[in-house]
């Protein structure tokens, strides 16, 4: 370590690390979870931590980064996905000028480390999760010795340099909660995931870490070696208590990649929502697995309080599914969106264009599905490339990655037949087809849109080129 470097520390007493998520276009506005586990696990260790949602505040880069360097803390940690790359870079750059140490970490820094180091000029990236990797930085005073996961251009001089992530959180029980009071959710504007919804303000909660599935366009079986982690149910109804005693949170959105994967967790859940007497409503809008669905568990869900759910379907052609490797038939999707309907659960269906082996045909029989199954939404997204997916692997060489693109907007890989422009146009088909065709769709949106969220839904019309082309 420099003299200066001990100098500074030895005088700062405590050391003072800045968390922050860049400003970026986005229509779901929601707390930063990441950065509230990572605030309150620093806290925990006598580590004070300041959170800036860029996102939140709308915040001008050059504002943000003025705020950032006032706040004289001894380094900034900038979340990352691939969705805002370029964001998190420039709010890097800056930073660096400005004399600041600078760490970047999340899915994408995981997956492309050497990359991130040298259009950032950081640093440190942290590979994996952050929570042990960042505490073991911080109290090494900013010098790596081998700490797993966390790199610097002198760790990894090239891409091929090889790397390992940092070391998970066996337990997650051990985790203290989100520090909620810097991410409070009554400060959060009506720009929720799922976009419309019961009752404000929300607590977003995840349950589970991990997803032990093999869908190739997602990083995260991955990122997160294909092993779940969950949180004892006790522990979850804590947070959620403490959500509703402190904030008025009134309904609670589960955004794990899959709360059904296990049974006895979502049941021991339900029935201690139940027990506990409080009356909130919940929803799952990240979507679950139609296979991990059936009519008592629904039941169940619906009576603690759910009465929304997403599901990724992806395609509704089997052939595709077999190549994403989703593991899952059509028929199964179709019996549990009936399943859900039938108990009075509004579902949702995500659907992803120009995956591996699209055609015209098939685009044609994902939007027939969806317009004549029971979904109450639908979500028709154009494929990302993801980093840390499987397809990033295989179609290396067939595409150019494009940071600066609308993230699933936007094709940057094309299947054999299709053109960019007919997947725009199909996008736009497909939702103009599934909403504005259906007169009992559109009736039971507009009973739920509420004043306040009417900009936020006319920008994703706008985004999505519904109202055109």
């Amino acid at each position: 370590m420099r003299l200066v470097e001990m100098q500074h520390l030895g005088t700062m007493g405590t050391m003072k690390i800045v968390l922050v998520r860049p400003n970026y276009k986005s229509h779901i506005i929601t707390p930063p979870l990441g950065l509230g586990y990572l605030a309150s696990f620093l806290k925990s260790h006598g580590i004070e931590a300041k959170i800036f949602d860029g996102l939140k505040e709308n915040a001008r880069p050059d504002e943000l980064a003025a705020r950032i360097v006032a706040e004289r803390a001894d380094a900034v940690g900038i979340t990352c996905l691939t969705a805002f790359y370029n964001e998190a870079i420039e709010l890097s750059a800056r930073l660096k000028q400005a004399g600041q140490r600078v760490i970047i970490g999340g899915i994408h820094p995981t997956f492309l480390p050497h990359q991130t180091l040298k259009d950032s000029g950081c640093d440190y990236v942290v590979a994996g999760e952050g929570e042990l990797a960042l505490l073991a930085l911080v109290q090494a005073g900013f010098v790596n010795s081998g700490i797993p996961g966390v790199y610097s251009l002198r760790d990894l001089p090239d891409s091929d340099t090889p790397f390992r992530k940092a070391q998970p959180v066996t337990n997650l029980d051990d985790l203290p909660f989100p520090d909620w009071e810097q991410i409070d959710p009554r400060t959060y504007p009506k720009a929720p995931h799922g976009a419309i919804v019961r009752n404000y303000p929300i607590g977003v909660v995840t349950t589970t870490r991990g997803c032990p599935c093999t869908c190739t366009f997602c990083a995260s079986p991955r990122f997160y070696d294909r092993t779940i982690r969950f949180r004892s149910p006790a522990n979850v109804l804590a947070e959620i208590r403490h959500l509703v005693d402190t904030f008025g949170v009134r309904e609670i959105h589960f955004e794990d990649d899959n709360l059904t994967l296990k049974r006895e967790h979502i049941e021991s859940l339900c029935r201690m929502i139940l027990d506990s007497g409080l009356n909130i409503s919940w929803a799952c809008p990240n979507g679950v697995r139609a296979d991990r669905i059936d009519e008592p568990l629904v039941q169940m869900m619906k009576l603690s309080g759910c009465y929304y759910f997403a599901f990724g379907i992806e395609s509704a052609n089997q052939g595709i599914l077999d190549n994403i490797r989703k593991h899952e038939r059509i028929e199964d999707i179709q019996r549990s969106i009936d399943i859900a309907a039938g108990a009075g659960i509004s579902c949702q269906g995500f659907f992803i264009f120009g995956l591996p082996g699209e055609t015209p045909t098939t685009i044609d029989e994902t939007i027939q599905f969806a317009k004549t199954s029971k979904l109450g939404r639908a979500q028709f997204l154009i494929l990302d490339v993801l980093p840390g997916s499987e397809l990033w692997s295989t179609l290396q060489g067939q595409f150019a990655p494009n940071w600066s693109k609308n993230s699933f907007k936007e094709p940057e890989w094309l299947p054999q037949g299709l053109t960019r422009e007919y997947l725009l146009k199909s996008q736009s088909r497909a939702f103009r087809e599934f909403y504005l065709k259906s007169p009992r769709r559109i009736l039971a949106l507009a009973r739920s849109i509420r004043p306040t969220q009417l900009k936020y839904l006319l920008r994703r019309l706008l985004d999505y080129r519904i109202l055109h082309g």
